[in-house]
């Protein structure tokens, strides 16, 4: 018996195509999900937004640079997850959201190893001595981390109980350091297999009580190189202000911003006009090494950038770099705040981040070319 089932044509599969997406997208997780996809968009594009194209100057932009952008992974790929349910076009929104997390905000950086010769390991690392001499292991992390990476030249800062005239060195420091040339003063230490000459500190502002910085010359197979050993200011007063009294604080971090910003900016003029000369009356090669306490785009360390120097981080390596977090909570690194700043003139061969076990920062190791091919 014939059937009398009309044959079905593209037209009513289409119409079928198109009634079951009606359905799917009346769902409510596809609410949820363009809702939740379209908050985290705005918000990590704002953010994006307002670091990149804000007054470099403004205090909120400079506060936005020190937050945790770890954590805004979290909602990014919770997005991500719900643009399953819905079309491409969110899709792709969500997964561009993850990627403005993962490499501007953070802070992702590809750089190129270069090639040169006589080659030169720095290591800066901010100790944190006055914890590390009430701990039960004591200085022995500190040994280690710097035994690991055997730096031709050793840049400390916060090594206070390393040079305190009235104290004795801690016997495992004073075992590290035997056979170097030295330079201590106040916060900061130099140690050297080269020999070190004309060292001096000089003061990071007009204003008492703001700091000093240590410089000297190394001089290296006859080639001379200025290494200037800087700690600024700590954002943790103005960052714990604004984070326990809200607006009550910001005044604080205005002020805190403001004087680590007249820091470097004094440190720049500083350099500029007292730089040392070689032959011919060249200024000599110079290396900035230090916990500057503010990431390389905030306007603190461009300040000293202007000085024709290149962040030896973002100019070699490829990553993010962090030295700083881990000793906070959720006990990871999130903040490159440590920088070694280096001359064009030297190449850098290449530049890695140490361990997290030995101090709240992470040391910076850099091998450079004292000539740059």
């Amino acid at each position: 018996m014939p059937s009398s089932r009309r044959p079905r044509t593209p037209l009513d599969a289409r119409a079928a195509r198109d009634a079951r997406l009606s359905r799917v997208e009346s769902h409510p997780l596809q609410s949820i999900a363009r809702f939740f996809i379209s908050l985290t968009v705005l918000a990590i594009g704002g953010l994006w937004a307002a670091q990149n194209l804000g007054d470099p100057l403004a205090w909120w932009v400079e506060l936005l640079r020190y937050t945790p952008y770890l954590l805004l992974l979290v909602p990014a790929l919770l997005a991500l997850a719900l643009s399953i349910t819905v079309g491409w076009t969110w899709r792709l929104a969500a997964l561009a959201s993850v990627l403005v997390v993962v490499f501007p905000l953070m802070g992702w950086t590809h750089g190129q190893p270069e090639n040169g010769s006589n080659r030169l390991r720095v290591m800066s690392f901010n100790i944190k001595s006055y914890k590390a001499d009430d701990r039960p292991e004591g200085y022995g992390p500190i040994v280690d981390e710097v035994q690991r990476h055997s730096p031709d030249v050793l840049v400390l800062q916060d090594a206070q109980k390393l040079t305190d005239k009235w104290l004795p060195m801690p016997e495992a420091m004073k075992l590290l350091l035997a056979g170097r040339h030295l330079q201590l003063s106040g916060q900061y230490v130099i140690a050297s297999r080269h020999p070190l000459r004309d060292c001096r500190t000089a003061p990071l502002s007009v204003q008492p009580g703001l700091g000093d910085y240590l410089r000297c010359t190394v001089e290296v197979n006859g080639q001379r190189l200025e290494i200037v050993n800087v700690h600024l200011l700590s954002p943790r007063e103005g960052l714990n202000a604004a984070r326990r009294e809200h607006l009550g604080g910001l005044d604080d971090w205005r002020i805190n911003f403001g004087h680590r910003l007249g820091q470097a900016r004094h440190l720049a003029e500083d350099l500029a006009r007292t730089r040392p000369t070689g032959p011919g009356k060249r200024p000599l090669p110079m290396l900035i090494a230090g916990d500057l306490n503010a990431p390389e785009a905030s306007a603190v360390v461009q300040s000293l950038l202007a000085l024709n120097l290149r962040d030896a981080w973002s100019s070699a390596a490829t990553g993010w770099g962090y030295t700083h977090g881990h000793s906070l909570r959720p006990n990871l690194s999130f903040l490159r705040i440590d920088h070694v700043l280096v001359s064009p003139g030297l190449g850098l061969a290449e530049v890695a981040v140490g361990g997290a076990e030995a101090s709240e920062h992470r040391p910076l190791i850099v091998d450079l070319w004292l000539s740059r091919n």
